[in-house]
């Protein structure tokens, strides 16, 4: 159930109730959804959405939440932040965010659904992004579909910013900079992408933290800001520079010292789509990619 306390302008003595959940952020879609629904109620009464004037201190609730068929299970779960709107989790390697067909059971899905219902809450999940089952790190999860709505502008872009650590082979030359490489799918595969000129624009920040040797090998700590949002956009553009992550076998990284991509989502920042207030969270390295580095590091 989605309730919102409504403040007026002192200027309005009333508004309509499309007109206030359009400032809340409801979309066109969400309002048709909301209007016929039968959930609509203002101060606990149900209410013809559509002809309903509101007043300032009236509580309006409605109830939108499609039935999903995603199992909740009792799984670890890394909460670092989480109020009425937003949840931000920090995902171990080796999970899924989201069930596939052929896997619907251990995902970060799961342990969220438990979650709400653990704590009487009732949601859908709203993963506002994604990361590949092997990289670890912050994943944004809104609580309703209007702040998933919020949380992406009419282009289709993230209003937040992400930052990445990677340990990566070799010491990038320069040792930061702005990769700006379009990606496009590398058929026929379904999985891999390439950098191409009919991919889709991509760019990413990268500045390189301190290069290191481990068993021979030369390694770099580097970290890294998206821009865009492709799949495998950090994998593909580090090995584009010709310095692939560690672990990443899919992109020419060795497996030699750790069996996954080195690649951890580190920070999250952005001002809260309805408060406003500025949330900025941030995750240590997991223990896999922290014993990579070298003392004088840790």
């Amino acid at each position: 159930m989605t309730t919102f306390q409504v403040v007026l302008n002192e200027a309005l003595a009333t508004m309509p109730a499309k007109a206030f959940l359009h400032q809340k952020g409801i979309s066109s879609t969400l309002w048709k959804r909301i209007k016929h629904s039968g959930t609509f109620k203002v101060n606990g009464e149900l209410v013809n959405a559509a002809r309903t004037m509101l007043k300032d201190g009236d509580t309006v609730s409605y109830q939108i939440e499609r039935e999903t068929d995603i199992e909740p299970e009792d799984l670890p779960l890394d909460i670092v932040y989480e109020d009425d709107f937003l949840l931000i989790v920090n995902k171990p390697p080796g999970q899924l965010v989201h069930p596939t067909t052929k896997e619907a059971h251990g995902t970060l899905a799961n342990a969220i659904l438990y979650h709400y219902k653990a704590n009487g809450e009732k949601h859908s999940y709203h993963p506002i992004h994604r990361l590949d089952r092997d990289t670890s790190g912050l994943v944004l999860i809104a609580k309703e579909p209007q702040v998933q709505y919020l949380l992406t502008s009419k282009d289709g872009t993230k209003l937040f910013h992400r930052e990445y650590l990677a340990i990566v082979e070799g010491q990038p030359d320069p040792p930061d900079g702005l990769i700006d490489a379009p990606i496009a799918r590398a058929l026929p595969s379904i999985i891999l992408r390439k950098v191409s000129p009919e991919g889709r624009e991509a760019r990413t920040h990268y500045k390189t933290l301190s290069c290191f040797a481990r068993e021979g090998h030369e390694m770099s700590l580097v970290e890294l800001k998206l821009e865009t949002g492709r799949t495998h956009q950090i994998r593909v553009h580090m090995s584009y520079l010709g310095h692939p992550l560690a672990g990443d076998d899919l992109y020419g990284g060795s497996l030699e010292l750790i069996k996954r991509q080195a690649l951890h989502a580190c920070r999250l920042h952005f001002a809260h789509p309805l408060t406003k207030e500025p949330i900025d969270v941030r995750a240590e390295l997991p223990a896999d990619m922290h014993n990579l580095l070298p003392a004088s590091e840790i």
